[in-house]
């Protein structure tokens, strides 16, 4: 089947500007242009690439169109870094959870960008979704709490990272005095980062075996997360990173000491030669070494879901 590359840059702008006018613009062509590569691709594949809404979608097999752009771009970059020309200026998308983002990959993709010269899209998303956008070509590498591989990716386990069920002192006091039970845990109000994340509703199962309904706030931020609880919003799940400090000045209150939830993470790739991913892997796994324990200890029974 022949798709010419710049039929396949063309259709990785449309999916990035999230519109055919927004690729022809990013590509000084025309949108009449574009819209004739795309049929001129979709009549050699025989179906439907992408779906025109706003933003475009892609359909099941314009994510394997997807991924092969990609690669081709990497390979490009990585070609011209080679032999000397720099890198071509094409994106690294990455998928990372905002707990990791907020403590710990920062410095790595920091690092990786001095040492690379590779430019990276940081997509934040948990790790179902992440699973999901390295599937369909979104992105080519992502750190998620799936073990299985996805086709065409490897996966390496990275280490654990420890999360604390903590509140204020003063929330702590008036809520939990009779103790982390099913009735305290049903009557406080509860921090949660949006309607997908499940990690504290799992911390309750795994203490009190029952289905709580407690009264919860959204807070969508990793460091605004952590705000709330320490000002007596509700109690939430913290990794111990973001909380360890607090809980040794006394900010937060540890609601089951010595009984931290886990979260192995892994760290899944496009199993695709390239020095720059190649290079970032090797920068993401050192960094991940020094903060991260190396095996999970206690692994709460089916992993927390998590939208951060």
């Amino acid at each position: 089947m022949d798709l010419p590359v710049e039929h396949l840059g063309t259709f990785a702008a449309i999916v990035d500007e999230g519109s055919f006018e927004g690729a022809a613009r990013h590509l000084h062509i025309t949108p009449s242009a574009v819209s004739q590569r795309v049929r001129a691709m979709e009549q050699r594949v025989g179906t439907v690439l992408l779906r025109r809404t706003r933003p475009v979608e892609v359909t099941e097999a314009g994510s394997a169109v997807l991924r092969a752009a990609r690669q081709l771009a990497r390979i490009a970059d990585d070609v011209a870094a080679e032999l000397g020309g720099g890198q071509s200026g094409s994106l690294v998308p990455l998928v990372v959870n905002a707990d990791s983002l907020a403590t710990w990959v920062v410095p790595a993709l920091a690092r990786a960008a001095r040492e690379t010269g590779a430019r990276f899209e940081v997509l934040r998303a948990d790790e179902t979704v992440s699973t999901a956008r390295l599937r369909n070509g979104e992105a080519m590498a992502a750190l998620t709490a799936t073990a299985a591989a996805v086709p065409g990716c490897t996966s390496t386990l990275l280490g654990v990272d420890r999360y604390h069920a903590v509140a204020a002192p003063d929330f702590a006091a008036e809520h939990f005095a009779a103790g982390i039970t099913a009735d305290t845990l049903g009557a406080a109000p509860m921090m949660e980062f949006d309607r997908q994340d499940m990690f504290q509703q799992r911390f309750i199962s795994s203490v009190t075996r029952a289905r709580i309904d407690p009264p919860r706030h959204y807070v969508p931020s990793s460091a605004e997360f952590a705000t709330a609880i320490e000002l007596g919003m509700g109690w939430g799940m913290l990794p111990e990173r973001q909380c360890a400090e607090g809980i040794a000045a006394g900010r937060f209150t540890d609601l089951r000491p010595g009984a931290p939830v886990e979260l192995p993470l892994y760290w899944q790739r496009w199993n695709l030669r390239s020095p720059v991913l190649d290079a970032l892997s090797a920068i993401i796994a050192d960094e991940a070494a020094a903060v991260l324990d190396p095996t999970p200890a206690r692994r709460l029974q089916g992993q927390p879901g998590r939208g951060r």
